[in-house]
């Protein structure tokens, strides 16, 4: 999309260098309407309108409209990724930083991160079903590389889980996420209702609440 909200409209990819470059703005216009509405009002209609390119021309490159919200979703967290390590607290060759400021400060790093956070909780719900197995099994060997790398972070900083652990804490962040993200957003009308003193209890801080619920996830792994 250009800067001025406009949609592309692309010459015809011709080359490898060229088609990658409509990818990556497929995938660019995704994150932009991510900004602006949930993923359950975005259609392939829509993404293809802002790009500039044909329903027809979108598919040629993603099968269905779910299958750019995986795309997007491993892009969003390898660099994630990168970017991580330095948000962390540091871990030394003979002292790892406390566990409870290792989760706090992943909670309030994917909380800045709220395409992430937004794509997690769409999975089970929405994203998993208008895709083929081919596709979905893509998308989840990458991912699952993807949650190997967020594993071998945090055991860096919590020697005290294993392997295997380590591992478990991400899938049960990755639940965690996806469970809380909507409460945290609700629609306009429950969060005008939730400002009743009588429901403060109903109200979600999403890095507060998923950072107590990482602690105690991660006392009890590393109990296990």
């Amino acid at each position: 999309m250009s800067t001025d909200g406009q949609p592309l409209g692309f010459q015809r990819a011709r080359n490898p260098a060229q088609r990658e470059a409509r990818r990556r703005a497929i995938l660019e216009v995704a994150a932009q309407l991510l900004a602006e509405m949930p993923v359950s009002e975005i259609s392939l209609r829509e993404l293809a309108r802002r790009v500039g390119l044909s329903k027809t021309n979108v598919v040629r490159y993603f099968e269905t409209r779910e299958a750019v919200f995986f795309a997007l979703l491993n892009q969003a967290i390898d660099e994630w990724l990168d970017d991580l390590p330095a948000e962390l607290p540091p871990a030394t060759a003979t002292q790892a930083p406390p566990p409870a400021a290792v989760v706090e400060a992943l909670a309030r790093s994917v909380a800045s991160r709220p395409l992430i956070c937004e794509l997690w909780s769409s999975l089970g719900t929405e994203l998993e079903r208008n895709i083929s197995a081919d596709a979905v099994r893509a998308f989840k060997l990458t991912h699952t590389e993807l949650q190997g790398r967020l594993a071998g972070l945090l055991r860096q900083r919590i020697p005290a889980l294993t392997a295997p652990a380590s591992r478990e804490l991400v899938s049960l962040t990755i639940l965690l996420i996806a469970g809380l993200w909507p409460f945290a957003n609700p629609s306009p009308a429950v969060a005008e209702a939730v400002q009743d003193p009588l429901l403060a209890h109903s109200r979600v801080n999403f890095s507060d609440r998923l950072s107590r619920a990482l602690h105690i996830t991660v006392t009890g792994l590393s109990m296990v």
